[in-house]
């Protein structure tokens, strides 16, 4: 990840400091922001590989700014990463809706920012997937396609494949239907939401054997949750 920019868009300038120290010493390159015109600026300058957008700023919001440049050509396919100090699901899923590629809930550590940073900027990459992908045992090889569980092979249609596939690149965030949609059948494809929950359940009759069933999670009146814990 070495000398990939960072774009800090943050309000207060000691966060940004701090923020800004952090990133140079993970060997990042880091351009900062105060609010949503100075973004602006900076990005008609130089494009970053990534945005890390602080939530609530004065004036038009980080929420806000997101849609508008997820929404331009230019600019839509810069991953965001919103910091938020609201930790509920639904603000989250909200945050999700306006376009950004992840969250990072205040107060934060700096390791797990870092990381995260990383993550999705190897996502957004070409060709820089992961090849494998495990967690607990369950493990997805993007490769071959094939899954397994503790040694075991997981047999899966193509769909319930690309489902868990989703779900183990994205954990411990919650989806919408209309989201798991987008994601996995892509927005050119009309499906009904009810679709995401037929195969949502072959998924999970597929792991349970396995015992990984529990991680495919309902959110009750929101959507669904990729989780290793309970």
């Amino acid at each position: 990840m070495s000398n990939k920019l960072i774009l800090v868009v943050e309000d207060e300038s000691a966060i940004r400091e701090m923020i800004r120290f952090a990133l140079t010493r993970a060997e990042f390159r880091v351009i900062e922001a105060g609010n949503a015109q100075e973004a602006r600026l900076r990005l008609a300058e130089e494009r970053p590989d990534l945005i890390l957008m602080d939530w609530m700023m004065p004036g038009i919001s980080g929420v806000e700014l997101t849609r508008e440049l997820k929404s331009a050509a230019t600019t839509k396919d810069i991953p965001v990463i919103m910091v938020t100090a609201r930790a509920e699901e639904e603000d989250k899923v909200r945050g999700l809706n306006t376009g950004c590629d992840d969250y990072v809930s205040k107060p934060f550590s700096f390791p797990e920012l870092i990381a995260r940073i990383s993550a999705v900027i190897r996502r957004a990459q070409p060709g820089g997937e992961e090849e494998k992908l495990s967690v607990d045992g369950l493990e997805v090889d993007v490769a071959s396609q094939r899954v397994t569980a503790k040694g075991s092979p997981v047999h899966l249609g193509p769909t319930e494949y690309r489902l868990l596939h989703f779900f183990v690149s994205h954990p411990e965030r919650v989806y919408t239907r209309e989201q798991v949609l987008d994601r996995v059948w892509g927005q050119s494809v009309y499906v009904e939401e009810r679709t995401v929950d037929v195969h949502i359940r072959r998924l999970r009759k597929a792991l349970e054997p396995h015992g990984f069933d529990h991680m495919i999670q309902t959110v009750r009146g929101t959507g669904y949750r990729f989780s290793e814990r309970a």
